[in-house]
């Protein structure tokens, strides 16, 4: 979809009501200018929510959530940016310009995006109808519900059918006026052969975005030879990485309950559908990925992991323990076939039926086996039987490793330091160390030493003073001082920081936080964006960002910002000066004591005249300063 402009971005920002968008959802009151309201974010009896209507800030003093007005929406109503702006855009009376500003080339790209939504949607509900209602798709309706699937899934999912005959789907669109050049370009046919259909004779699987609009296919084979699975290729609508089978289905108990569960494919997020759990997704024919995990990571806090039960599976939820850990998912893992409560009883409630049920239910690879053979009771126990990751990932260890030597234990530990790699807290990283040894029956100071050696082994970050933006650190330790207080006046007050940067360079700020912020206002500069929501997410670090935020709610950074600035860089200035004349100072000292000690008394003295010429050029810049003549 085409960008929203940074100028409609700015005019929404300017035209809306802090107070009147943050009113919908908090009772505010006006307190001397600060508006105050009991957090949404958690339970308190006395207000501690602050809303800076000017600057459109909101901070909870009892929480520490904060942010600008957009990051406010996009977290009450799980949106994206673009969704965020447009909402508010909407509301406000904003027209927004999507990209180089309504041309006729952008007009073109967004007609073509909706023109593709609706063919997408026009090819799943033919798809859907050949399966329910022809004789053409009546073996893959009698497959599909020969899997336990009821009809009910069939129409939820929106399930197809992909004739045999590659040519039908030009055929049949090209009589309701598509025409060739546009079919070619739409990933629904082959790229050398545009008018045989990517599908056929497969079962269809339509793969939505979170609106519910239909995106791309994926299909089943269900005779002849090719992959079992296919996806449509990667298109303007489609990127496998960026969103999940059900996403659409799943998403409101996700947000409901902040929990969902990630399975292997489409056959087993349907199953677990029917079963119930109605929080399922899937990957897309790819691991799962980062993007995937953060998109979950709006709306949930912890990840269940339904993969199958054998090797590949096992692997994959490895990785995939690793990719919830580095979003900030808390992971869990369902193994189907060890759920030891998944049994069932026969009619008779013989305990040897029992036993004989859940043997075979131990076998069973995974949701959707255990649909098809023991219906969705069973499989909805069974992924009731999970286990915390890291439980989980020493099990594993065990598995794959003989634990009962120095060797085996040494990769077993070495098989989960990549999960304690993705912890924050070092309480937290500690703990799991000792638990792990205990574990293996290992020395607990051995393993943290093997541990440690992997760390300092690993490649190291690039010095304060020479960080790119993606190589900033990411959680400074923040202490007030005047560097910090001069950057984040600057940051608070739009139109300012072109006056500041002509008068003051990076070189001259040591503050490691500063440095950060004016690393962040010099990009805002070059892309020609202003706002505390284009500065913010430019911030490295959570703690600087939340300073800024905290800071901002009150008057301390807006009163008088000209004169602040101005007598901020006149101390930075004054104090890097006077520092440098007392280290010139002792320079001088240490030639004169050592001037009869060396023979090369011409060196000695062309030193010392050098840096008295310096020492008079600061002692003129200083006098300057104090004179308010900078």
């Amino acid at each position: 979809m085409p960008f929203i402009t940074q100028n409609s971005i700015q005019e929404v920002i300017d035209k809306m009501d802090a107070v009147a968008v943050m009113g919908d959802y908090v009772r505010l009151e006006n307190r001397s200018g600060r508006f105050m309201g009991l957090c949404p974010f958690h339970n308190e009896k006395t207000p501690s929510f602050s809303v800076n209507p000017d600057l459109k800030l909101y901070h909870c003093f009892g929480c520490g959530k904060g942010g600008t007005v957009l990051n406010f929406i996009m977290e009450m109503d799980k949106l994206t940016f673009p969704e965020a702006v447009e909402t508010l855009a909407k509301r406000f009376g904003v027209a927004l310009q999507y990209e180089a500003g309504g041309n006729v080339e952008t007009d073109k790209t967004a007609a073509k995006t909706d023109a593709l939504f609706d063919l997408y949607s026009r090819v799943a509900g033919s798809f859907h109808y050949l399966l329910a209602k022809t004789p053409h798709g009546k073996p893959a309706l009698t497959y599909t519900l020969s899997r336990g699937f009821s009809y009910e899934m069939v129409e939820k999912f929106k399930l197809g059918y992909a004739p045999a005959d590659r040519e039908w789907l030009f055929k049949f669109l090209s009589k309701k006026g598509y025409s060739e050049e546009f079919l070619a370009e739409s990933a629904l046919f082959a790229r050398k052969h545009p008018r045989m259909s990517f599908f056929a004779d497969r079962l269809i699987f339509p793969i939505n975005d979170r609106q519910g609009r239909t995106i791309a296919f994926g299909g089943r084979l269900l005779s002849g030879d090719g992959p079992k699975y296919l996806n449509t290729p990667e298109s303007v609508l489609y990127k496998k990485g960026q969103t999940l089978f059900a996403i659409d289905s799943a998403l409101p108990e996700i947000k409901k309950t902040k929990e969902v569960s990630v399975a292997e494919g489409y056959m087993d997020v349907i199953a677990l559908h029917q079963a119930g759990v109605t929080n399922a997704v899937a990957p897309l024919g790819t691991a799962f990925t980062d993007e995937q995990a953060r998109l979950l990571r709006r709306f949930a806090e912890r990840v269940n992991l339904i993969f199958d039960s054998d090797g590949a599976g096992q692997t994959a939820a490895v990785k995939a323990i690793l990719t919830c850990r580095r979003n900030g998912l808390i992971a869990r893992v369902v193994r189907p076939g060890k759920a030891a409560q998944a049994g069932r009883h026969d009619e008779s409630g013989g305990a040897d039926a029992a036993g004989v049920a859940l043997k075979k239910v131990i076998n069973m690879k995974d949701p959707a086996d255990i649909l098809k053979e023991f219906g969705k009771d069973v499989l909805k126990n069974c992924v009731k039987s999970d286990i915390l990751d890291f439980d989980y990932l020493i099990a594993r260890s065990k598995e794959l490793y003989d634990t009962n030597d120095s060797e085996g234990k040494f990769k077993a530990a070495a098989f989960i330091f990549p999960y304690l790699e993705t912890l924050d807290s070092d309480v937290v990283r500690d703990a799991a160390l000792g638990q792990l040894a205990d574990a293996l029956r290992a020395d607990r100071e051995a393993v943290r030493n093997d541990y440690n050696n992997r760390r300092t082994n690993a490649v190291s970050r690039h010095s304060a003073t020479g960080y790119s933006y993606d190589q900033r650190p990411h959680n400074l330790s923040l202490r007030m001082n005047e560097e910090l207080f001069l950057l984040a006046v600057v940051a608070v007050n739009d139109g300012l920081y072109s006056q500041f940067r002509a008068r003051l360079s990076i070189e001259e700020i040591e503050d490691l936080a500063a440095k950060d912020i004016f690393i962040a206002l010099e990009e805002c500069f070059v892309h020609d964006e202003t706002g505390l929501d284009a500065l913010l997410p430019r911030i490295s670090s959570e703690n600087t960002r939340k300073f800024i935020v905290e800071r901002g709610v009150t008057t301390e950074f807006s009163s008088n910002p000209e004169q602040l600035i101005s007598d901020g860089i006149k101390r930075i200035k004054q104090k890097r000066i006077e520092r440098r004349s007392a280290k010139i100072v002792t320079e001088l000292r240490l030639i004169e004591s050592n001037h009869n000690k060396d023979e090369n008394t011409y060196r000695l003295a062309a030193l010392d005249d050098e840096l008295l010429l310096e020492k008079m050029h600061i002692d003129a810049e200083l006098r300057k300063l104090k004179e308010n003549k900078e």
